[in-house]
């Protein structure tokens, strides 16, 4: 596979595409007058895929330059695998932030400005996650990062793009898409506790644990469909989206039984499956509902 189709991590893709689903959905029948604008709706996904690729990049190059991915029990990184320079690899996160920033201006243009703080805040954000000299991802707060940006702000940002305004319901669903997202981090985070405490870096993971992480998995699965049945106040017919509940219970059960090291990349896949048949449970009863 081509180096920089691996450093794009297209695993992680999914991520950046389920919010925006779903905060269309949820902005089907909630705008007064005019309907949807699909084409911001578009560019809502743009700014979104672009992010998690510039995030992707971004993280391979300083956690590369660091030494953090020197040793690794997951996929091959550019930089520390020695695919790419670390220099081309920094160029392909900008370029992806720029192609964010970019389809962000044209939304901002066409309904408020302050979109462009939202859009810098979450380049900044992507880049200083494991960049600059005091990266917030080696603190233990990229669960939060993740949380607001690839689960708030992208599903009730996508909402806003389509009506130009931003409801209660896709608030409530961005924190359900966010919470599977957090998910997702914490399945990495575990897997590499060992590497990352060795080389300082100290994650939520970290900081926490390998049981009581184990248990935040837990608790935002659980949280995730929680957060559907609350939707449900809104449009009843959201709770399609329980049809994903069988694809919790084998990567919830790993994580229980102790899975570790590369027994945990599995799950990461598993957890990656939930979150789309999730998010397309939530999609489509949504719009019906609309």
């Amino acid at each position: 596979m081509n180096p920089w189709i691996i450093g794009a991590r297209p695993r992680t893709l999914p991520a950046a595409i389920v919010p925006v689903a779903v905060g269309a959905a949820a902005a089907v029948g909630a705008g007064d007058s005019g309907g949807i604008v699909w084409w911001r709706v578009a560019a809502a996904l743009v700014v979104s895929l672009s992010l998690q690729v510039g995030v992707n990049y971004a993280n391979d190059y300083s956690d590369g330059v660091r030494g953090t991915d020197d040793v690794r029990v997951g996929p091959t990184r550019l930089v520390a695998g020695g695919l790419a320079t670390p220099r081309s690899v920094k160029r392909a996160a900008m370029l992806s932030f720029g192609v964010a920033a970019v389809a962000g201006l044209a939304i901002a243009l066409d309904t408020s400005l302050w979109l462009l703080a939202v859009g810098a805040a979450a380049i900044a954000a992507g880049w200083f996650y494991t960049g600059g000299p005091k990266p917030y991802g080696y603190l233990g707060l990229g669960e939060l990062f993740v949380f607001v940006f690839f689960g708030l702000v992208a599903t009730s940002g996508t909402t806003y793009a389509a009506i130009a305004s931003v409801t209660g319901l896709s608030l409530v669903m961005g924190c359900a898409v966010g919470s599977l997202a957090c998910a997702l981090l914490v399945i990495n985070n575990l897997r590499d506790i060992p590497t990352d405490r060795e080389v300082g870096k100290k994650t939520l993971a970290v900081r926490l644990g390998d049981a009581r992480t184990r248990w935040l998995y837990v608790a935002l699965i659980v949280a995730a469909f929680a957060l559907c049945g609350v939707a449900a106040f809104w449009r009843p017919q959201v709770l399609v989206a329980f049809l994903a509940v069988p694809l919790a219970v084998q990567p919830t059960r790993s994580v229980l039984r102790g899975a570790s090291g590369g027994a945990l990349i599995p799950v990461l896949g598993e957890t990656g499956k939930l979150q789309l048949a999730l998010g397309l449970g939530a999609t489509i009863g949504l719009a019906l509902g609309g």
